[in-house]
């Protein structure tokens, strides 16, 4: 089993500087690098480090950080007791003398279990390295519709996906669809069933592990952050069964004080009516834009009719983007869902609507794409939130 890091009490400002850095709110560790124990934030500085750079000295890491050698060495050697760095060899071409021994997060060595739960037919599973990729997937097909039986298939696609495991899993990251709280309580999933679900708690007494949990934009947004060339002022739509958005500002995940940021799927999208949504309301976004919806309006069409269809969706995308882009000055807005859905028209009319409603001046270069992660994307930002809250690894 993987030890914990110590708490060493300290004052806030000992680690104040880089506290910032690791900081992942709304991501609730059982294990979390606090600004108030030096020593933990330390060892997490350290691991962030190397899990960026890659192999480094302890010299290196001394030199980096600002540590003494002896810290350095300190720290690194209660990582690798604790199994989460491994030493990796000299260096190649050292000056003469003894050569540096080189370091690195012990990225063979431990791996990550992911759920992804937003999907309608099935529930997906993945153990992944910690770089993100995927080694072995598990997929479990929905026979329950909510309530009871999607928890018990839940527990039964993580029991089958730790099975694939090679190597010892650092923790069990989920996406799920609803409002997740800091806790890991689905506090509402309706087309889960899903209502004051204490699910990581459910998750990690089947496990016997730490388990992080989020909504699945939230996670789909942490992927798209890290492993793609993204910026720091970021919006990602994920299109499915339903629409949700995750954000990230300056840098940070914005989660909000009730944990709804990003909620527009029930954002009414005009004036002029439109189709009756299931929450009661009558044109919310998602009735124009869910994959299910679009696809039904779709049925039968062909041509000019075809692409009119996907025209309005993004049109009505835009009008429900601009006022959030507007107000967080964001500089991205990435799509994720079907790609015969959502590329061409429907991107170009949601981006050339996002323009018209708001001042060009501070919008006209802001991109709008389409996911680079494919349908990995909420099982790799699962992944980043066990990294995030495991070993503070941002």
């Amino acid at each position: 089993m993987l030890a914990r890091f110590p708490e060493t009490k300290v004052d806030s400002t000992a680690a104040g500087a880089a506290s910032s850095m690791l900081s992942r709110p709304g991501f609730q560790p059982e294990s979390r690098a606090l600004p108030g124990h030096a020593r933990s934030h330390n060892l997490a500085l350290v691991l962030q480090t190397l899990y960026r750079a890659g192999e480094l000295s302890r010299a290196d890491l001394a030199r980096e950080l600002g540590f003494t050698r002896v810290t350095a060495s300190d720290l690194v050697a209660e990582l690798i007791t604790n199994g989460y760095v491994v030493e990796r060899g000299h260096r190649e071409g050292s000056r003469p003398g003894k050569p540096a021994m080189l370091v690195d997060i012990n990225r063979d060595g431990l791996q990550i279990v992911s759920l992804d739960l937003a999907e309608h037919a099935v529930f997906r599973g993945a153990v992944l390295d910690l770089d993100g990729n995927v080694l072995s997937r598990c997929e479990i097909e929905r026979a329950a519709q909510t309530g009871e039986g999607t928890v018990e298939e839940t527990v039964q696609l993580l029991q089958r996906t730790l099975k694939l495991a090679t190597a010892p899993v650092l923790g069990v990251g989920v996406g799920t669809p609803g409002i997740v709280d800091a806790h890991g309580v689905v506090q509402t999933s309706p087309n889960l069933g899903w209502f004051g679900l204490d699910l990581r708690s459910v998750l990690s007494a089947a496990a016997g592990l730490p388990v992080t949990v989020a909504n699945d934009a939230n996670a789909a947004v942490m992927a798209e952050s890290t492993f793609s060339n993204s910026s720091n002022d970021l919006m990602l739509i994920k299109i499915g069964r339903g629409v949700g958005s995750g954000l990230v500002v300056g840098g940070r995940p914005l989660l909000g004080s009730r944990f709804a940021a990003g909620e527009i799927g029930h954002v009414t999208v005009g004036t002029d009516g439109g189709a009756r949504c299931v929450c009661g309301k009558t044109g919310c976004l998602e009735t124009w834009l869910s994959v299910p919806n679009l696809e039904a309006a779709l049925s039968g069409k062909t041509g000019a009719q075809h692409d009119t269809v996907l025209i309005e969706a993004g049109q009505r995308l835009g009008i429900a983007l601009a006022p959030i882009v507007g107000a967080l000055n964001l500089s991205e807005v990435v799509l994720s869902g079907p790609p015969h859905l959502f590329d061409g028209p429907l991107l170009s009319a949601a981006a050339e609507t996002l323009q018209e409603r708001t001042l060009a001046e501070f919008t006209s270069d802001v991109s709008f794409r389409r996911s680079t992660q494919g349908q990995d994307i909420v099982l790799r930002g699962a992944a980043v939130m066990v990294l995030s809250a495991q070993l503070g690894v941002a």
